[in-house]
Protein backbone atom coordinates (compact mmCIF):
# COMPACT_ATOMS: atom_id res chain seq x y z
CA UNK A 1 0.00 0.00 0.00
CA UNK A 2 1.00 3.77 -0.27
CA UNK A 3 2.53 5.34 2.59
CA UNK A 4 2.18 8.68 1.71
CA UNK A 5 -0.77 10.42 3.37
CA UNK A 6 -3.55 12.83 1.97
CA UNK A 7 -2.62 14.20 -1.91
CA UNK A 8 -5.66 12.49 -2.95
CA UNK A 9 -4.62 14.57 -6.53
CA UNK A 10 -0.95 13.52 -6.37
CA UNK A 11 -1.81 9.51 -6.00
CA UNK A 12 -4.31 9.60 -8.10
CA UNK A 13 -2.25 10.58 -11.14
CA UNK A 14 0.68 8.31 -9.67
CA UNK A 15 -1.56 5.09 -9.13
CA UNK A 16 -3.14 5.56 -12.71
CA UNK A 17 0.13 6.29 -14.94
CA UNK A 18 1.21 2.89 -14.38
CA UNK A 19 -1.75 1.09 -14.94
CA UNK A 20 -2.23 2.84 -18.17
CA UNK A 21 1.36 2.91 -19.17
CA UNK A 22 1.94 6.55 -19.23
CA UNK A 23 4.58 6.85 -16.64
CA UNK A 24 7.04 10.07 -17.05
CA UNK A 25 10.25 9.67 -17.43
CA UNK A 26 10.67 12.36 -14.55
CA UNK A 27 8.68 14.30 -12.18
CA UNK A 28 9.31 17.17 -10.13
CA UNK A 29 7.70 17.08 -6.82
CA UNK A 30 7.43 20.34 -5.35
CA UNK A 31 5.97 21.19 -1.61
CA UNK A 32 7.20 22.79 1.94
CA UNK A 33 9.90 20.81 4.03
CA UNK A 34 8.22 16.87 5.46
CA UNK A 35 5.36 17.52 3.60
CA UNK A 36 5.75 13.95 2.25
CA UNK A 37 8.29 14.49 -1.00
CA UNK A 38 10.70 11.76 -0.38
CA UNK A 39 7.46 8.93 1.26
CA UNK A 40 5.66 9.77 -2.43
CA UNK A 41 8.92 9.22 -4.30
CA UNK A 42 9.35 5.81 -2.66
CA UNK A 43 6.23 4.69 -2.93
CA UNK A 44 6.35 5.33 -6.58
CA UNK A 45 10.10 3.86 -6.86
CA UNK A 46 8.42 1.11 -4.97
CA UNK A 47 5.30 0.57 -7.25
CA UNK A 48 7.45 0.36 -10.47
CA UNK A 49 9.15 -2.48 -8.48
CA UNK A 50 6.86 -4.19 -7.02
CA UNK A 51 6.71 -8.12 -7.44
CA UNK A 52 3.06 -8.13 -6.09
CA UNK A 53 -0.36 -8.15 -7.58
CA UNK A 54 -1.31 -5.06 -6.29
CA UNK A 55 1.98 -2.30 -6.24
CA UNK A 56 3.14 -1.11 -4.39
CA UNK A 57 2.53 -4.56 -1.84
CA UNK A 58 5.04 -3.68 0.82
CA UNK A 59 5.35 -7.13 1.16
CA UNK A 60 7.69 -8.71 -1.52
CA UNK A 61 11.68 -8.60 -1.56
CA UNK A 62 11.95 -5.27 -4.14
CA UNK A 63 9.25 -3.66 -1.58
CA UNK A 64 11.12 -4.53 1.24
CA UNK A 65 14.55 -3.79 -0.10
CA UNK A 66 13.60 -0.43 -1.29
CA UNK A 67 12.08 0.58 2.35
CA UNK A 68 15.23 -0.29 3.99
CA UNK A 69 17.15 1.34 1.37
CA UNK A 70 19.11 -1.50 0.53
CA UNK A 71 17.85 -1.71 -3.38
CA UNK A 72 20.84 -1.56 -5.73
CA UNK A 73 18.33 0.11 -8.87
CA UNK A 74 17.22 3.29 -6.21
CA UNK A 75 19.88 5.95 -5.84
CA UNK A 76 19.13 9.21 -3.65
CA UNK A 77 21.23 12.16 -4.42
CA UNK A 78 21.40 15.14 -2.12
CA UNK A 79 23.87 17.42 -0.18
CA UNK A 80 24.22 14.30 2.23
CA UNK A 81 24.85 11.66 0.00
CA UNK A 82 28.17 9.64 0.60
CA UNK A 83 30.72 10.91 -0.69
CA UNK A 84 34.75 9.91 -1.09
CA UNK A 85 36.78 9.20 2.14
CA UNK A 86 38.52 12.65 3.12
CA UNK A 87 35.78 15.44 2.41
CA UNK A 88 33.86 16.23 5.80
CA UNK A 89 33.40 19.84 4.79
CA UNK A 90 29.33 20.23 4.34
CA UNK A 91 28.13 20.52 1.00
CA UNK A 92 26.36 23.74 -0.47
CA UNK A 93 25.34 22.05 -4.26
CA UNK A 94 24.64 18.92 -5.72
CA UNK A 95 27.83 19.32 -7.88
CA UNK A 96 27.95 17.99 -12.33
CA UNK A 97 30.10 15.16 -10.54
CA UNK A 98 27.08 13.79 -8.90
CA UNK A 99 25.13 13.80 -12.24
CA UNK A 100 27.87 12.62 -14.36
CA UNK A 101 27.19 9.33 -11.88
CA UNK A 102 23.94 8.93 -12.55
CA UNK A 103 24.22 9.25 -15.95
CA UNK A 104 26.77 6.46 -16.23
CA UNK A 105 24.21 4.47 -13.84
CA UNK A 106 21.18 5.21 -16.05
CA UNK A 107 22.85 3.96 -18.95
CA UNK A 108 22.98 0.31 -17.18
CA UNK A 109 20.55 -1.88 -17.13
CA UNK A 110 18.32 -2.69 -13.82
CA UNK A 111 19.87 -5.00 -11.90
CA UNK A 112 17.91 -6.50 -9.63
CA UNK A 113 14.37 -4.55 -10.27
CA UNK A 114 12.21 -3.35 -13.70
CA UNK A 115 13.42 0.59 -12.92
CA UNK A 116 15.76 2.64 -11.86
CA UNK A 117 14.69 5.45 -9.99
CA UNK A 118 17.07 8.39 -9.33
CA UNK A 119 15.98 10.49 -6.82
CA UNK A 120 17.03 14.38 -6.16
CA UNK A 121 15.94 15.32 -2.93
CA UNK A 122 17.03 18.93 -2.57
CA UNK A 123 16.58 19.64 -6.80
CA UNK A 124 17.23 23.67 -5.98
CA UNK A 125 21.00 22.53 -4.80
CA UNK A 126 21.75 21.59 -8.32
CA UNK A 127 24.58 23.83 -9.37
CA UNK A 128 23.92 25.37 -12.78
CA UNK A 129 26.29 22.87 -14.41
CA UNK A 130 25.08 19.75 -12.81
CA UNK A 131 21.07 21.54 -13.73
CA UNK A 132 22.35 22.01 -17.54
CA UNK A 133 24.13 18.66 -17.62
CA UNK A 134 20.88 16.39 -15.76
CA UNK A 135 19.09 18.34 -18.87
CA UNK A 136 20.61 16.42 -21.53
CA UNK A 137 19.29 12.82 -19.61
CA UNK A 138 15.89 14.49 -18.62
CA UNK A 139 15.56 15.62 -22.69
CA UNK A 140 16.74 11.66 -23.43
CA UNK A 141 16.11 9.40 -20.89
CA UNK A 142 17.62 5.49 -21.31
CA UNK A 143 14.77 3.10 -21.01
CA UNK A 144 13.68 1.35 -17.96
CA UNK A 145 14.85 5.21 -16.04
CA UNK A 146 12.78 7.56 -13.80
CA UNK A 147 14.17 10.56 -12.83
CA UNK A 148 12.38 12.48 -9.17
CA UNK A 149 13.56 15.57 -8.51
CA UNK A 150 12.36 16.72 -4.92
CA UNK A 151 12.16 20.75 -4.22
CA UNK A 152 10.81 23.36 -1.81
CA UNK A 153 12.02 25.95 -3.98
CA UNK A 154 10.89 25.78 -7.28
CA UNK A 155 11.67 29.18 -8.28
CA UNK A 156 15.47 28.26 -8.04
CA UNK A 157 15.56 25.63 -10.58
CA UNK A 158 16.20 26.12 -14.58
CA UNK A 159 12.90 26.82 -16.14
CA UNK A 160 14.44 24.60 -18.81
CA UNK A 161 14.50 21.53 -16.12
CA UNK A 162 11.38 22.38 -14.75
CA UNK A 163 9.46 22.69 -18.05
CA UNK A 164 10.29 18.79 -19.29
CA UNK A 165 9.00 17.32 -15.92
CA UNK A 166 6.03 16.11 -14.93
CA UNK A 167 5.10 18.38 -11.85
CA UNK A 168 3.12 17.31 -8.82
CA UNK A 169 2.45 20.14 -5.91
CA UNK A 170 2.28 18.94 -2.50
CA UNK A 171 -0.77 20.69 -0.64
CA UNK A 172 -0.39 21.14 3.00
CA UNK A 173 -3.00 18.99 4.81
CA UNK A 174 -5.64 20.49 7.26
CA UNK A 175 -4.61 20.79 10.61
CA UNK A 176 -7.77 18.63 11.77
CA UNK A 177 -6.79 15.82 9.68
CA UNK A 178 -3.00 15.95 10.91
CA UNK A 179 -4.50 16.31 14.75
CA UNK A 180 -6.85 13.15 14.02
CA UNK A 181 -3.91 11.27 12.67
CA UNK A 182 -1.51 11.51 15.63
CA UNK A 183 -4.44 10.88 18.39
CA UNK A 184 -5.32 7.98 16.32
CA UNK A 185 -2.55 6.13 14.62
CA UNK A 186 0.24 7.16 16.95
CA UNK A 187 -1.43 7.94 20.40
CA UNK A 188 -0.31 11.24 21.06
CA UNK A 189 -1.84 13.54 23.81
CA UNK A 190 -4.63 15.52 22.90
CA UNK A 191 -3.62 18.63 23.50
CA UNK A 192 -0.09 18.21 22.36
CA UNK A 193 -1.85 16.95 19.26
CA UNK A 194 -3.87 19.66 18.59
CA UNK A 195 -0.52 22.45 19.41
CA UNK A 196 1.71 20.40 16.54
CA UNK A 197 -1.01 20.08 13.83
CA UNK A 198 -1.40 23.70 14.45
CA UNK A 199 2.86 24.55 14.60
CA UNK A 200 3.21 22.25 11.68
CA UNK A 201 1.76 24.26 8.55
CA UNK A 202 -0.11 21.48 7.26
CA UNK A 203 3.14 19.24 7.18
CA UNK A 204 2.52 15.67 8.78
CA UNK A 205 6.45 14.53 8.54
CA UNK A 206 7.08 17.42 10.54
CA UNK A 207 4.50 16.77 13.19
CA UNK A 208 5.21 13.36 13.79
CA UNK A 209 9.31 14.10 14.12
CA UNK A 210 8.33 16.78 16.44
CA UNK A 211 6.17 14.48 18.35
CA UNK A 212 8.67 11.73 18.88
CA UNK A 213 10.94 14.66 20.04
CA UNK A 214 10.32 17.07 22.25
CA UNK A 215 13.65 18.97 21.56
CA UNK A 216 11.89 21.37 19.04
CA UNK A 217 9.21 22.72 21.56
CA UNK A 218 11.95 22.94 24.09
CA UNK A 219 14.07 25.45 21.99
CA UNK A 220 11.12 26.86 20.68
CA UNK A 221 9.79 28.12 24.65
CA UNK A 222 13.60 29.31 24.63
CA UNK A 223 13.02 31.56 21.82
CA UNK A 224 10.13 32.76 21.92
CA UNK A 225 11.35 33.92 25.66
CA UNK A 226 14.11 35.49 24.41
CA UNK A 227 11.87 37.57 22.49
CA UNK A 228 10.15 38.55 25.07
CA UNK A 229 12.82 39.72 26.80
CA UNK A 230 13.88 41.84 23.89
CA UNK A 231 11.24 43.50 24.15
CA UNK A 232 11.81 45.10 27.14
CA UNK A 233 15.62 45.24 26.86
CA UNK A 234 17.85 48.27 26.15
CA UNK A 235 20.22 48.78 23.18
CA UNK A 236 23.15 46.89 24.76
CA UNK A 237 21.38 43.63 25.11
CA UNK A 238 19.32 43.57 21.89
CA UNK A 239 22.74 44.30 20.06
CA UNK A 240 24.73 41.73 21.56
CA UNK A 241 21.59 39.30 20.79
CA UNK A 242 21.87 40.21 17.18
CA UNK A 243 25.91 39.37 17.38
CA UNK A 244 25.21 35.91 18.79
CA UNK A 245 23.25 35.29 15.91
CA UNK A 246 25.57 36.50 12.89
CA UNK A 247 27.02 32.94 12.35
CA UNK A 248 24.53 30.45 11.60
CA UNK A 249 22.12 31.24 8.91
CA UNK A 250 20.02 28.75 9.32
CA UNK A 251 19.16 29.21 12.76
CA UNK A 252 18.40 32.52 11.75
CA UNK A 253 16.16 31.96 9.70
CA UNK A 254 14.12 29.62 11.80
CA UNK A 255 13.90 32.07 14.34
CA UNK A 256 12.84 35.00 12.63
CA UNK A 257 10.06 32.91 11.08
CA UNK A 258 8.98 31.52 14.37
CA UNK A 259 9.11 35.61 15.56
CA UNK A 260 6.89 36.04 12.35
CA UNK A 261 4.69 33.29 13.10
CA UNK A 262 4.29 34.70 16.83
CA UNK A 263 3.50 38.27 15.57
CA UNK A 264 0.97 37.06 13.17
CA UNK A 265 -1.05 35.47 16.17
CA UNK A 266 -0.51 38.89 18.01
CA UNK A 267 -2.73 40.55 15.28
CA UNK A 268 -4.88 37.92 14.91
CA UNK A 269 -5.67 37.63 18.35
CA UNK A 270 -6.19 42.01 18.59
CA UNK A 271 -8.29 40.95 15.18
CA UNK A 272 -10.49 39.10 17.40
CA UNK A 273 -9.49 35.68 15.36
CA UNK A 274 -8.37 33.95 18.00
CA UNK A 275 -9.71 30.57 16.70
CA UNK A 276 -6.95 30.94 13.36
CA UNK A 277 -3.33 31.56 15.97
CA UNK A 278 -0.83 28.66 15.29
CA UNK A 279 0.47 29.11 18.95
CA UNK A 280 -2.58 27.96 21.09
CA UNK A 281 -0.22 26.78 23.84
CA UNK A 282 0.85 30.61 24.51
CA UNK A 283 -2.68 32.21 24.10
CA UNK A 284 -2.83 33.58 27.62
CA UNK A 285 0.36 35.16 26.71
CA UNK A 286 -0.30 36.58 23.29
CA UNK A 287 -3.55 38.46 25.09
CA UNK A 288 -1.87 40.01 28.01
CA UNK A 289 0.56 41.48 25.08
CA UNK A 290 -2.12 42.04 22.97
CA UNK A 291 -2.73 44.45 25.78
CA UNK A 292 0.31 46.67 25.27
CA UNK A 293 1.38 46.30 21.47
CA UNK A 294 -0.65 48.36 19.34
CA UNK A 295 -2.00 47.28 15.77
CA UNK A 296 0.59 49.56 13.62
CA UNK A 297 3.27 47.97 16.19
CA UNK A 298 2.42 44.50 15.38
CA UNK A 299 1.95 45.42 11.85
CA UNK A 300 5.24 47.41 10.76
CA UNK A 301 7.58 44.74 12.59
CA UNK A 302 5.50 41.61 10.98
CA UNK A 303 6.73 44.32 7.75
CA UNK A 304 10.19 44.19 9.61
CA UNK A 305 10.22 40.35 9.58
CA UNK A 306 9.21 39.37 6.35
CA UNK A 307 12.30 41.99 4.56
CA UNK A 308 14.59 40.12 6.86
CA UNK A 309 13.71 37.16 5.99
CA UNK A 310 13.64 38.21 2.16
CA UNK A 311 17.56 39.74 3.11
CA UNK A 312 18.53 36.42 4.25
CA UNK A 313 17.47 34.57 0.97
CA UNK A 314 19.64 36.98 -1.02
CA UNK A 315 22.64 36.08 1.45
CA UNK A 316 22.49 39.21 3.19
CA UNK A 317 24.91 40.15 6.23
CA UNK A 318 23.31 38.09 9.20
CA UNK A 319 24.30 40.83 11.45
CA UNK A 320 23.35 43.71 10.00
CA UNK A 321 19.64 42.09 9.76
CA UNK A 322 19.70 41.18 12.71
CA UNK A 323 20.31 44.62 14.29
CA UNK A 324 18.01 46.43 12.09
CA UNK A 325 15.88 44.03 13.65
CA UNK A 326 16.93 44.84 16.75
CA UNK A 327 16.20 48.74 16.06
CA UNK A 328 12.56 48.10 14.72
CA UNK A 329 11.35 45.52 17.52
CA UNK A 330 8.72 47.69 19.83
CA UNK A 331 10.28 48.65 22.89
CA UNK A 332 8.32 48.54 26.25
CA UNK A 333 8.94 49.38 30.08
CA UNK A 334 8.11 45.91 31.04
CA UNK A 335 6.82 42.73 30.52
CA UNK A 336 2.51 42.63 30.96
CA UNK A 337 2.34 40.84 34.13
CA UNK A 338 3.87 37.20 33.80
CA UNK A 339 3.76 37.13 29.96
CA UNK A 340 6.88 34.16 29.23
CA UNK A 341 5.32 31.24 30.25
CA UNK A 342 3.23 29.10 27.96
CA UNK A 343 0.75 26.31 28.74
CA UNK A 344 2.57 23.24 29.97
CA UNK A 345 2.55 20.43 26.91
CA UNK A 346 3.05 17.06 28.02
Amino acid sequence: MWQTIGQPEALALLKHSPQTGSLARAYLFVGAPHIGKMTLALDLARTVNCQGSEPPCSQCQSCKRITDGKHTDIRIISLNSAKDSGDTKARVEISIDDIRELQHNASLPPFEGKYKVFIIDGAEYLSTEAANCLLKTIEEPPPQVIILLLTTEEPRLLPTVVSRCQRIELKPLPSAEIEKMLLESYGIDCDKARLLARLSHGCFGWALSVSIDDGYLAQRNQRLTEMFSLLTAGWEERFNYAAKLANDRKSAEEIIKLWLGWWRDVMLTKCGCKQAVTNIDYTPVLEKWDEVLSLSEVRDFIDSLQKSLNQIAINANLRLVFEILMLNIPRKERAPGQATSPVPIN
